[in-house]
């Protein structure tokens, strides 16, 4: 085996230590802003000079960020956030338009190959339309406000009985098989995330008149069409999301609502209440496929190995290294995610483990953006591992399904595991109308943006009638239904970074499908697609995971229906 320990690759352009403050950094940037440029290969060696030096800034942003979210109740790890936030990046965002142009209007960049570099070229030119000066006090301030939902809701925790638990851990109970319990908890739950209703209320307030004013300064109507742009939505549009709402309401709701009659059924009830739908149906406990988040990583390395050897040694590599946090408490943010470190090559996986099978399925997808951070750390330039949403998704995503064949370690009783898989395969279904409710919700309050509070929980309610209101009777829970949107982060932290899931979760199905026929070259098209990171437009890189990129009516049936097989042969 090799050396597990992370070695970042040797600086060739900065400073070995290089001091974050603007003293050390601006004579850089002043280097890259005035060095003459009079070749091919001189406009090749300055594009690696600019990827270092970014390079190292993003990892230095990454430790602030993951410190910061680790403790939400340390001061100190906050002001370092804040630091960079309002300090370094509003004097590099003008700087950084200025080396855009300056590689765009250097004649050597149309000489450049324009199959290695049309994406990351196509890039640089919608930042430059995109950048307004007028707006970089407003990223800043965006930067900062958004973080504070991380420390409003990182105190959240709930009594029960007389134990303290955080939201994460309390959630546990809605999967007991009394029902009294589970009411306890969802109401416990419920109530403390309502007791800040009104402060996520002025903080999204804030941070929608922000948004706006940005998208105003840049020349567009709306936030909406801003961030389609700013996302490098250049493969669909605003009207391709409605159609692929409406597929999601006319080919997935109808197979959960029938689930959802079916788990009534099984529960013996008259109707099904918030609290009713975690419980496992069978009557038996909730499954429990690891004790702690040491045990947690220590069997996903093992069933990592079991699809490959490489693939279960990064996150071997990542353990050495530190580079997990994954059990919840109090004063942690919440979520989770995989955050790459530019520099070293390898990511930080963070999560709020509280015992669940949920986490096993959280770990497994952030160990697929965990493989793809290691597969691409060594293409050339920093811009080229930046993957659109779209695609990293499709990396988490796929290995969800795809690592299915190796959850013997999570689960050494047989019926355990055909529960699990059969749990996971419809939470894929589950997934969908969720994300389409998300998507659709925003594209509401972006494109209303003089709409009171009143009026966005009533868009709310209005836009997730249809897709099935979770199939649940909130008759007596209005409030709570009205507000549930607020514990989604990233309508409050990456605004409209949602979408990318539905079309990546019908990617990852069509990869097992082929992983399935063929597992060697379905999983061999998987990891070439990866490698690619951002140096292929999206639909190139689906078509080399030998998938399509599609989100059509047919197709989403088409997928619907594969699952649905594959469901049946579980029973």
């Amino acid at each position: 085996m090799n050396d597990l320990k992370i070695s970042k690759k040797p600086r060739t352009y900065i400073p070995e230590t290089l001091n974050v403050d603007w003293n050390s950094l601006e004579p850089i940037f002043n280097e890259l802003q005035d060095r003459d440029i009079n070749s091919v290969s001189e406009l090749e060696k300055w594009l690696l000079d600019r990827s270092e030096l970014e390079a190292a800034l993003e990892e230095d942003f990454a430790w602030r960020y993951i410190r910061m979210t680790c403790d939400t109740k340390d001061e100190k790890l906050l002001k370092d956030f804040q630091f960079f936030a309002t300090e370094i990046e509003p004097k590099i965002a003008p700087i950084h338009n200025q080396l855009n142009k300056k590689f765009i209007d250097n004649p050597y960049s149309k000489e450049l190959d324009k199959d290695r570099y049309f994406v990351y070229t196509r890039g640089i030119k919608k930042a430059l339309e995109l950048f307004r000066e007028e707006n970089i006090p407003l990223m800043t301030q965006i930067q900062v406000e958004q973080q504070k939902y991380q420390g409003i809701t990182g105190s959240m925790s709930v009594k029960l009985g007389e134990q303290e638990y955080t939201l994460e851990q309390a959630a546990v109970f809605l999967k007991d098989t009394d029902r009294k319990v589970r009411q306890e908890a969802w109401e416990a739950i419920t109530a403390r995330r309502l007791q800040d209703k009104d402060k996520l209320d002025e903080l999204f307030n804030s941070l929608l008149k922000l948004r706006h004013q940005v998208a105003l300064n840049a020349g567009f109507e709306n936030f909406r069409d801003y961030m389609f742009q700013a996302l490098g939505r250049f493969d669909y549009t605003p009207k391709d999301c409605y159609k692929f709402h409406e597929a999601i309401e006319k080919e997935i709701v109808p197979i959960l609502k029938l689930q959802a009659d079916n788990r009534r059924e099984a529960l013996g009830l008259d109707e099904l209440k918030p609290w009713d739908m975690e419980v496992d149906v069978s009557g038996k406990p909730a499954l429990k496929p690891f004790k702690d988040g040491e045990e947690l990583i220590e069997k996903s390395i093992k069933c990592f190995r079991g699809l490959s050897p490489y693939i279960g040694e990064r996150l071997e590599i990542m353990k050495a290294n530190g580079f997990f946090d994954v059990d919840s408490r109090k004063g942690k943010a919440p979520g989770g995610y995989n955050y790459p470190l530019a520099e070293s090559g390898a990511p930080f996986i963070f999560m709020n483990s509280a015992g669940t099978f949920r986490d096993l399925t959280t770990m497994v997808h952030e160990g697929g953006h965990a493989i793809h951070t290691f597969i691409t750390s060594d293409l050339e330039l920093n811009d080229f591992k930046h993957t659109p949403s779209e695609v990293a998704e499709l990396a988490s995503m796929s290995m969800e399904l795809i690592s299915m064949d190796h959850w013997d370690v999570y689960f050494d009783n047989p019926e355990e595991l055909k529960r699990a898989k059969k749990d996971q395969l419809k939470d894929v279904l589950k997934t969908l109308p969720w994300v389409a409710v998300v998507d659709q919700f925003q594209h509401w309050i972006y494109t209303n943006p003089e709409h009171t509070s009143e009026e966005r929980a009533e868009a709310w309610k209005n836009i997730f009638e249809p897709f099935g209101n979770n199939f649940a009777n909130w008759s007596e829970h209005q409030y709570a239904l009205e507000n549930l949107w607020q514990k989604q982060l990233h309508i409050f932290e990456v605004p409209f970074y949602y979408i990318e899931y539905g079309i990546a979760q019908l990617g990852a199905i069509a990869v097992w499908k082929n992983y399935k026929n063929d597992p060697e070259t379905g999983l061999s098209r998987y990891l070439d697609a990866l490698k690619l990171g951002y140096t292929k437009t999206i639909k190139e890189i689906y078509e080399t995971a030998g998938i399509e990129f599609n989100f059509s009516a047919a197709y989403v049936k088409e997928l619907a229906d594969f699952i649905k097989s594959e469901l049946e042969k579980l029973d």
